[in-house]
């Protein structure tokens, strides 16, 4: 993962939240970051990411739903 988005993970107290996601959604993230060829642009899809976790979304505002509350509903 790239070091500037480790970083903004960690500032933000994120990073769980993060790693808690399905790999599929932390590589979709990645290669949108990747995909930029501007700075503004990468930062602007860093905020949106950072957006989505504060809210307990998944990737581009996806429900999520954690194994935790899957099992709770059962």
């Amino acid at each position: 993962m790239p070091e500037d988005v480790v970083r903004r993970l960690e500032a933000e107290g994120l990073r769980a939240a993060y790693d808690a996601r399905p790999p599929y959604q932390r590589n979709d993230w990645l290669g949108w970051f990747s995909e930029a060829k501007r700075p503004q642009t990468r930062a602007r899809r860093i905020d949106g990411m950072i957006g989505d976790l504060r809210a307990g979304h998944g990737y581009m505002g996806m429900p999520w739903n954690p194994p935790e509350a899957r099992k709770a509903r059962q």
